[in-house]
């Protein structure tokens, strides 16, 4: 068996790491606050992370193969190409269902982690079966070591962004993805000889490298651009003071926020605009609308970092007011409360210490009310 020489362009290979970082880094961030969102974003969320990050996976495996350089000629089948990608999506979607849909323990997590190994494993080999005119020869240690580096490497990259959802642990868990992947690729390949092969195969129609790469240049822009939508997210949103002029000036912020409650035993999700205040209960907080009284699992620090972008104000340690619901306000010495329409609804008290800041907020908001 005559061995062909092979050698590798450097700068495709690189391109190829950094493909495999910016999928990691928008699959995982499209992933981020579901809980917060109704059933149907949160599938179409998955969905949009699985083409990321399965794409991502063809598509770094496909740029590096640009890079491979071989004194034959040699062509790609097409219908093996697109099964190659398919298939790493499909295996990539049922990862992050298992992850989304049902309740998330370190076991799931590990099993999530290996089904998406498993992943870019199948991509890997599915998408070197598709070579035409010359065939792939594999070491058993190349497989060996790509198969480890596959299934450990995504088991601790997905337990570090799975393990708690922070800005900084999913950046950690993008580093270990693109590692995943790369390894995978480095060390198969390190393992994999190529042999010419007189004629091509009748499955699918050829693709030359030429159109492989307007192909994959076309779905690299899509995920840097995705990349560029996901990476706006993580700038720090507006100080209250940015919030307090919005109002001055008339010009009302608009939230999309969903606040997951429980209601009856189920959950609803509730828009943060209907919500009157929310009050800390132990561990957990109260969210007051017009009609309702729900309980929410989230803590109101947790609370506070969601809402106060959103115009709510911190009258107190344990209240958070949405001031569009205030009907009055009542000052009673150094201290104060806001009262809301509706007899049924208790007052949300008003420390000292958050007494101006509170004042000056309902002003600007009355004042906007009546500019209207």
């Amino acid at each position: 068996m005559q061995f062909v020489d092979v050698s590798h362009n450097g700068f495709l290979v690189a391109m190829s790491c950094v493909v495999a970082l910016v999928a990691g880094f928008t699959g995982l961030s499209m992933t981020r606050n579901l809980a917060a969102k109704p059933v149907f974003e949160k599938k179409v969320s998955v969905a949009l992370a699985s083409i990321a990050l399965g794409g991502g996976i063809w598509a770094m495996h496909f740029v590096a193969m640009l890079g491979l350089q071989m004194p034959i000629l040699f062509y790609y089948d097409a219908a093996i190409t697109l099964v190659s990608a398919l298939a790493a999506i499909l295996i990539v979607g049922s990862a992050l269902i298992l992850l989304h849909f049902t309740e998330r323990t370190p076991l799931t997590i590990a099993a999530a982690g290996g089904i998406v190994g498993l992943g870019v494993l199948v991509m890997h080999y599915i998408g070197m079966a598709g070579l035409e005119l010359c065939r792939a020869v594999y070491t058993p240690l190349g497989v060996i070591l790509a198969t480890c580096a596959a299934i450990v490497l995504c088991i601790l990259a997905f337990g570090v962004a799975y393990g708690q959802r922070s800005n900084r642990h999913i950046i950690f868990g993008t580093l270990g993805f693109s590692a995943a992947v790369c390894a995978v690729h480095f060390f198969a390949m390190a393992g994999t000889s190529f042999v010419a092969v007189p004629s091509a195969s009748e499955f699918g129609p050829l693709m030359s490298n030429e159109t492989l790469a307007l192909g994959v240049i076309c779905f690299s822009f899509t995920i840097f651009g995705a990349f560029l939508w996901v990476g706006v997210t993580y700038l720090p949103a507006p100080d209250e003071n940015e919030t307090a002029v919005l109002a001055q000036e008339n010009i009302e912020p608009v939230s999309w926020l969903q606040i997951p409650c429980e209601r009856d035993g189920g959950k609803v999700f509730v828009s943060a605009s209907d919500v009157l205040f929310v009050r800390a209960d132990g561990h957990y907080t109260q969210v007051y609308t017009g009609t309702d009284r729900l309980f929410c699992a989230w803590p109101v620090t947790e609370a506070a970092k969601r809402l106060l972008p959103e115009g709510f104000l911190q009258t107190h340690r344990s209240y958070l007011v949405n001031p569009a619901h205030v009907i009055r306000f009542e000052r009673m010495k150094d201290k104060g409360r806001c009262l809301f329409a509706g007899d049924h609804l208790p007052p949300a008290p008003v420390s000292r210490s958050n007494l101006k800041a509170t004042q000056a907020a309902l002003a600007a908001q009355a004042g906007a009310s009546r500019a209207d």
